[in-house]
């Protein structure tokens, strides 16, 4: 399962950006985990005004999944569509394509619980982070997310609940969906729609 999530630094606090004002969060990261809520990928180095696109294509995850692909991603639709790396149907057509996106939707739950434990086992990522100097701040993120994973690992007890917001939806705002302008990217994306129309057609 695959996001981009935000986190405040006591830096960015001081800045002025129109977003920061609907969402008091901000430093950007991205972060791939399984079903069990352990991390397999996380990249948190870009401040909150990085597009969740770019980070992604600038990961080195993104060069070994185009390369060769082992297994199959969901992601938002802030991300590409991929072979690899399934995203929702902005206009679903049909009852195939609807199943899909809630399934979608509710599969990528996962991630949404593996933000909500973390930042529950770890209070200071709730906010903002107060940190001299702020280039630790990525450190401190990454040390949060590999001790959450020893956790997981060694079975330690979850945090008690807060309340994370609600339950994502059928999130059927693909802005990736348009096809991009060179070869390479056009025809990386019709793949995408390939594998996902075999997915549709041969379990929904």
């Amino acid at each position: 399962m695959w996001n981009g999530d935000f986190l405040a630094t006591d830096q960015d606090k001081q800045m002025s950006w129109q977003r920061w004002e609907m969402k008091d969060v901000f430093k950007d990261k991205q972060v791939v985990c399984d079903a069990d809520l352990v991390v397999l990928d996380c990249v948190a180095k870009n401040p909150g005004s990085v597009h969740d696109a770019r980070i992604l294509r600038e990961s080195p995850l993104f060069a070994s999944m185009e390369a060769s692909p082992l297994g199959i991603i969901l992601g938002d639709s802030a991300y590409p569509l991929r072979n690899w790396l399934m995203t929702p149907f902005s206009n679903p057509q049909g009852q195939q394509q609807e199943t899909y996106n809630l399934r979608h939707a509710q599969t990528r739950q996962v991630i949404e619980r593996c933000f909500g434990v973390v930042k529950r086992r770890f209070r200071c990522l709730h906010d903002e982070l107060r940190i001299q100097p702020p280039g630790y701040t990525c450190q401190v993120i990454m040390a949060c997310f590999m001790l959450h994973n020893m956790a997981v690992r060694l079975n330690l007890p979850t945090p008690e609940d807060l309340n994370d917001g609600p339950p994502p939806t059928a999130d059927d705002d693909d802005a990736n969906e348009a096809v991009p302008a060179t070869a390479h990217e056009r025809a990386r994306t019709i793949a995408g729609k390939n594998k996902r129309a075999q997915l549709v057609q041969n379990y929904f």
